[in-house]
């Protein structure tokens, strides 16, 4: 069976980096792979453990985890601690040493044989590296690089390199890494086998300014299993089985012996608390320097009898599973201790796992304001006693004191905390089925995205539809349905399609936040991130849009990807339309219908139109570098609801970033008619979606089937009027509101004519000025410069689309009473402020509100 090979550059069998190890490794072994863990003993100089044989270490870990190592290693000649501790000293340190660089690409070489015929032998499917870029020993990080690329081949993405640790926030004042730009810390290299990860977002983006030539690295925060610790039968007798004193305060400090953790802090903070017990859960022979030191501070400040050097204990059970080789795990501790204590280091830690175990266990924390303790804690709202002197002082001291002895304090602060880490510290399960265990075959170049909720009646003819697809195999493309919360058992009918064609590879996933554009934008990121692992990843592979209630046409899909692979457009923009025969007897909505149909034909034509989520394709690089779907909220009746435009914004955000958006006429979608059935009376008057500015997503299933009355002349009219208002801002001035220089095609020229080409530039680039804007991304900041250009230039407008579209299309619908009255002097003036006026709403509703047809 196919394995895990872990490997951790820490070199101790139980560390903070060998936890989240186990803990991620877990997800592995759920799904019956194997895990293989070396601790790095043949690694890091300065642990002594250098060609250690494994004694007991087993016994601290859990039993589907096995210790290995690379076999042979001891052999390699000239490669031992002391070498591995000069290379980091004059290489890495003082940036000299040039003598050893030759012994060190030859024994890299020799190392990397070995690490190949390791991972053959034990049939090695993943590999996941901790800390390996920290330039402990390059030596063997470039052994690494060797053997991943050996090893990698006809393989995918199949390595997690994570970095726990780097050279700026691992105690950069002390220059043991060398100054930035770190010369001898080998960079990890853009390896199509390697997916980077890192502990949060200032780790991601120092990594890429060190190294911006990296395209597959993500952020995966440490996690935490959030369940209160309790006192209970297995652990009752901690506190006596340690001789700590039943109603003694118990602070813990879960914790390596070493010097910058800065154990020293907690001992002076114990001196101002005398009816208090320190616990330190450690290895008291890591470093027996710093423990001797320890005990004889203790001695000196006279709280040897209040400190108790418990040693080792087991991680929490509910992250790694059984531990046999402790008595007492980590989750114990906290069970019984009042408070947990983490006077670390400025600027040695760079996640601080002991306050997310806190956070997690329901206790309260104390700790430094170290370097990275804002980042991941401080900004998120977490409540604790902060240290911001070299030692206690008696501000703090009282504070830790008066929390220990205000019960109620300690347990109002414990779960706003325990509330807020549910909330923002979830498991990497999500992040790791993206990126590992949903795999994605390297045939694979489209992912169609399917949002849906309570779709059981219309989904298994979407589906099929998908599954005919014509020009493309079906190894070529896959489907990612989203379900959204659903009631139905439109997930089962997913499940058991893909089970029946299995040819074709349909994955369902959940998103939990209710809302079209949230279901959307998790797709789009599963099948991003998944797609960087394939081995071809660095062919153009697209994300497409698709909706649960439409019908795409055969050549949907492949008329799409012809288009996107010949072009340079990022967003290709598909062609919509309604079938004729479920408006048979409605001639005047038919008619509505068709002219909004006939203008964008036009208009997409010669601006390529905007993303609409029935179907549209996005280069996935596009994707990633303008941040992917983006939500916007908005306040409906005292509550945020997610707008509805995401469709849109995502394609202002993309031609607003430099890219083309091109229009796939031949790539076409069939719009269910219950988008126009579910309520005529609101199709009418423009208010489909929403009103006062506010579009959110409504459930559009009509209660009862049928084709419904024809509209009535008036009816028609206002219906076109709504329809036409909400079309001609978005698809005639938008287009050249984001991209001006498009007012340089002929082709555009040709359809404004030359002196409205040439006013509505000198227009733009007059109120982009006025209103101080250069980015058009958000939903009201493009609405209100399009509405002033619609009303300023409409009857033009109108006069050039009844040229190229039909006469029928008629003249600019009436203006708002208020404007009607207004001078023509002073028209554009107050054009502005009605236009500006978003209290009010009466812009939006004038427009429609999120369109009609």
């Amino acid at each position: 069976m196919t394995g895990l090979w872990g490997i951790s550059f820490d070199a101790t069998p139980i560390s903070g980096v060998v936890v989240e190890f186990v803990k991620t490794a877990k997800h592995f072994a759920d799904r019956g792979v194997p895990v293989v863990l070396d601790l790095g003993y043949d690694i890091k100089a300065d642990k002594d453990a250098f060609f250690r044989p494994y004694q007991d270490e087993a016994q601290l870990l859990p039993e589907w985890v096995r210790l290995g190592r690379i076999a042979g290693v001891e052999q390699i000649p000239g490669y031992d601690r002391d070498f591995v501790a000069e290379v980091l000293r004059e290489v890495v340190g003082r940036g000299e040493g040039t003598h050893l660089l030759p012994r060190i690409d030859s024994i890299a070489e020799r190392l990397s044989d070995l690490i190949v015929a390791a991972w053959e032998a034990n049939d090695i499917e993943y590999v996941l590296v901790e800390n390996g870029t920290l330039p402990e020993n390059i030596t063997y990080t470039k052994a690494l690089h060797l053997a991943i690329e050996k090893y990698g081949r006809n393989r995918g993405r199949y390595v997690l390199w994570r970095d726990h640790d780097l050279m700026w926030q691992s105690e950069p004042s002390s220059g043991k890494y060398g100054v930035y730009p770190y010369p001898a810390t080998p960079k990890p290299p853009n390896s199509p086998h390697i997916h980077y990860l890192a502990l949060h977002d200032q780790a991601r983006r120092k990594t890429l300014e060190w190294a911006p030539h990296l395209r597959a690295i993500d952020v995966l925060p440490n996690t935490f299993t959030h369940r209160k610790a309790t006192i209970h039968t297995g652990n009752a007798d901690f506190r006596s089985d340690y001789g700590i004193p039943a109603r003694a305060p118990l602070i813990a400090r879960c914790t390596r012996i070493i010097r910058q953790k800065r154990i020293d802090r907690d001992l002076h903070l114990l001196a101002g608390i005398p009816d208090a017990v320190l616990f330190v859960a450690g290895d008291t022979t890591e470093s027996p320097d710093e423990y001797r030191r320890l005990v004889a501070l203790a001695r000196q400040l006279g709280v040897t009898d209040r400190v108790v050097f418990g040693g080792w204990l087991a991680p929490h059970e509910d992250d790694i599973g059984r531990s046999t080789g402790c008595k007492y795990s980590v989750r114990d501790l906290l069970a019984h201790a009042d408070l947990v204590s983490f006077l670390t280091s400025f600027d040695y830690e760079s996640y601080g796992n002991p306050v997310g175990e806190a956070i997690a266990s329901g206790v309260p924390y104390v700790t430094t304001r170290y370097e990275l303790y804002d980042t991941v804690y401080g900004s998120k709202g977490f409540r604790a006693p902060l240290l911001t002197d070299d030692l206690p002082d008696e501000d703090f001291i009282g504070q830790v004191r008066d929390l220990l002895t205000d019960e109620e304090e300690r347990a109002e602060m414990a779960e706003h905390n325990f509330r807020l880490g549910e909330r923002d510290f979830g498991t990497a399960r999500d992040l790791l089925d993206r990126l590992v265990l949903v795999p994605m075959d390297e045939q694979v170049r489209l992912s169609v995205i399917l949002p849906v909720y309570n779709e059981a009646a219309n989904l298994p003819a979407v589906l099929d539809s998908l599954y005919h697809q014509r020009g493309l195999d079906r190894s070529t493309y896959e489907v990612v349905l989203v379900d959204n919360n659903s009631t139905d058992n439109t997930a089962e009918i997913a499940k058991t399609f893909a089970a029946e064609h299995p040819d074709l590879a349909v994955h369902v996933i959940p998103e939990p936040e209710q809302g079209v554009s949230c279901a959307r934008r998790t797709g789009m990121q599963f099948a991003s991130v998944r797609s960087r692992g394939r081995v071809n990843a660095e062919e153009r592979f697209y994300l497409v849009s698709a909706d649960a209630d439409c019908r795409v046409d055969e050549d949907w899909l492949y008329e799409l990807f012809v288009a996107m692979e010949s072009g340079k457009a990022a967003i290709g923009v598909c062609d919509y339309y309604y079938s004729a025969e479920h408006f048979a007897g409605r001639p005047r909505l038919w008619d509505a219908i068709t002219k909004t149909l006939r203008c964008r034909a036009v208009t997409f034509a010669l601006f390529g139109g905007f993303p609409d989520g029935k179907g549209f394709a996005v280069d996935r690089d596009v994707h990633d570098r303008v941040g992917g779907i983006e939500i916007f909220y908005q306040l409906q009746d005292g509550r945020f609801v997610n707008h509805l435009s995401d469709d849109w914004d995502f394609g202002i955000k993309v031609r607003g970033s430099g890219e083309d958006i091109g229009y796939v006429p031949r790539s076409r979608v069939e719009i269910n008619p219950r988008r126009v059935d579910h309520a005529i009376d609101e199709v009418i008057a423009g208010r489909a979606y929403g009103s006062d500015g506010i579009i959110v997503m409504r459930d559009i299933r009509p209660q009862a089937e049928g084709t419904g009355a024809d509209l009535t002349e008036e009816q028609a009219r206002q219906a076109w009027d709504f329809s036409v208002k909400d079309f001609t801002p978005k698809n005639t001035i938008l287009p050249v509101l984001l991209t001006p220089s498009l007012l340089d095609d002929d082709a555009v020229i040709e359809f404004f004519g030359p002196s409205l080409a040439e006013r509505l530039g000198r227009r733009i680039a007059e109120i982009k000025d006025e209103m101080r804007m250069t980015d058009f991304t958000p939903i009201h900041s493009y609405k209100t410069p399009s509405y002033r250009l619609y009303f300023e230039f409409a009857d033009e407008i109108f006069a050039r689309l009844r040229a190229t579209v039909g006469d029928d299309i008629g003249y600019p619908p009436p203006l708002p009473p208020c404007l009607q009255d207004v001078s023509p002097d002073r028209f554009t003036e107050f054009v502005k402020y009605y236009c500006e006026d978003r209290e009010s709403g009466e812009a939006h509703n004038y427009f429609g509100n999120g369109g009609v047809f």
